[in-house]
């Protein structure tokens, strides 16, 4: 077996969208970064692992496959590389099918949660980041959505668990001072994303003829937010300082992840249209259980701390995507 670096970076969910992407700009930025994942079949595990096929052409990567629910493994896994930073990306994700499959977010975004908790109080670690989302706002009338909002009326399972996994990381971090960021990703995009999400099923649709189901008639807006936006900020976290009062009473903090620009569905769909060059067949349906009217990110302490100004325009990261998206299907649709 290969003798893996000590003091790498462990990233749970590698083999995840944003996992995949910032696994890969952290081995591009020279970092050694250990992944693990379950590679479960949530979506296309052939999708998967061609993303982790990338990732092993860098040297600097090593990948394991491990359940964060797991605990025995995961334990392992600590208490051999001593890990100095650890980004929690795993997660079983998706508001709608938490509706249907509600226990397989109780292991995963709590049990698996507690997990990586327990591991980093053992194991200590220089900081442990962990990802949120934007869903605990809820049907939040407060614009922009801001970090200190009490935010308790999820209204998916989805959204519950992941404000649990916040309060959980909180206690963790006021009861054995573990050095921890959590982040509010809002609906994140871009090329080998997640098939269940809208742009990427809409795509799917609009090019084989079939109709997209579309809720509350249209009338939504999210704050997409482009994956290498995502991940420059990610990595810039990483080595950020604690203020003296976030160290003095509890190292924690909570950041928005977002474009901070919400963009109509209907218009986010006619740019599809653009770069697919095609006309979708739309179904308007009522609004769906679980879902949410709006998202728009307060990005500021983010900008204060880091300097994060996502970059990436709605035509632009579409047409990255549908670029991609025509290369891995080797389709072509104009």
């Amino acid at each position: 077996m290969t003798q893996l670096p000590n003091d790498s970076i462990l990233i749970t969910g590698a083999a995840g969208f944003i996992g995949f992407h910032l696994s890969k700009r952290l081995c591009k930025s020279g970092y050694s970064v250990i992944g693990i994942d379950s590679v479960n079949e949530y979506y296309s595990t052939q999708l998967k692992n061609d993303r982790l096929k990338q990732l092993k052409q860098y040297p600097n990567f090593h990948f394991r496959k491990i359940d964060i629910c797991d605990k025995e493994s995961l334990d392992k896994a600590f208490k051999k590389h001593r890990f100095k930073i650890v980004i929690n990306l795993a997660a079983q994700a998706g508001v709608r099918y938490s509706i249907e499959q509600p226990y397989k977010y109780i292991d995963s975004n709590l049990i698996g949660f507690i997990n990586i908790l327990e591991a980093c109080r053992h194991y200590p670690v220089k900081h442990l980041i962990y990802a949120s989302s934007s869903s605990v706002y809820g049907n939040s009338n407060s614009i922009p959505f801001c970090t200190n909002e009490a935010c308790n009326e999820p209204v998916s399972l989805y959204a519950a668990t992941k404000k649990s996994n916040e309060m959980m990381a909180h206690s963790y971090a006021h009861l054995y001072k573990i050095p921890v960021t959590g982040l509010r990703f809002f609906t994140v995009y871009g090329p080998y994303g997640r098939p269940d999400m809208a742009y990427y099923s809409f795509t799917d649709k609009i090019v084989n003829n079939k109709s997209i189901q579309v809720y509350n008639e249209g009338k939504l807006e999210r704050d997409f937010t482009y994956v290498d936006d995502i991940v420059e900020a990610i990595e810039k976290l990483i080595d950020l300082p604690f203020n003296k009062g976030e160290e003095k009473e509890k190292p924690y903090r909570l950041f928005n992840i977002g474009n901070n620009q919400p963009v109509k569905l209907m218009h986010f769909i006619n740019t599809l249209e653009k770069y697919i060059g095609k006309e979708a067949t739309i179904d308007l349906l009522p609004m769906q259980k679980g879902d949410v009217y709006r998202t728009f990110a307060d990005i500021k302490p983010l900008e204060e701390r880091i300097g994060f100004k996502p970059t990436t325009s709605i035509n632009e990261g579409l047409s990255k995507f549908i670029d991609w998206y025509k290369s891995y299907y080797n389709i072509s649709l104009k």
